[in-house]
Formats: C-alpha cells, structure tokens, sequence
C-alpha cells in the first residue's frame, strides 16, 4: 500500500529519507547515476514536508541549496513546492517559472 509523504508522520518521513539515502549510495556503487538523482530529488521532497512552508515569504529572494550560482525568487508556495523564478549572479530573472521543494532553499537573501 502506497502513502503519500503527506499522510506521514516527521519520524516516519526521517525514516524514509534514510532508506532512501541508502538506495543512492547503492545506485551510486552500481554507477547509476539517474537512479541517484531519482532518490536524492525524493528525498529532497520528503524532508520538505518536515518543514513549516510558512517559514518562506512570497516575493522573497533565497539562496539555491546546490547551485551556488543562482538564488531564487518565490512567487506563491504550493504546499511544500516554492514556484518562483531562478535569478543568477547578475540579478537577471529568468522568464520560466518552476517549482521546487522548500527543502532546496537555503537562507533569505536580503
């Protein structure tokens, strides 16, 4: 029976990310590296929803966890997704707007 992350409690889902990061570091033995990135992205959504999306404010500019060339501008959240705009080093925005767990962003740019 599948349940959706969630329907789970903050230990079941600390657990979850723990399985998980267990399946990357053996994908990652095995060399296969879309299977790291599938895993690594899920656990990425599962430890959002460990965190209280009150904590980011719309309009906001966050620093991008990962990608240290660019920050990210939030438009609305969505449950546990920021939708917003990348913004590069530069301050240019880009046009297409996506959405990305909560857990990807790091501190408030002010």
């Amino acid at each position: 029976m599948d349940f959706r992350y969630s329907d789970y409690t903050v230990e079941q889902l600390r657990e979850e990310v723990g399985r998980l990061k267990e399946k990357a570091q053996k994908a990652e033995q095995l060399g296969n590296i879309s299977e790291v990135a599938i895993n690594q992205r899920k656990m990425q959504v599962a430890i959002a929803y460990t965190m209280n999306p009150d904590d980011f404010v719309p309009e906001h500019i966050y620093e991008l966890q990962g990608d240290p060339g660019y920050k990210f501008k939030i438009n609305y959240i969505n449950g546990v997704f920021a939708w917003g705009h990348r913004v590069n080093l530069l301050g240019e925005v880009y046009e297409k707007e996506e959405a990305l767990p909560i857990s990807l962003l790091g501190e408030k740019d002010d």
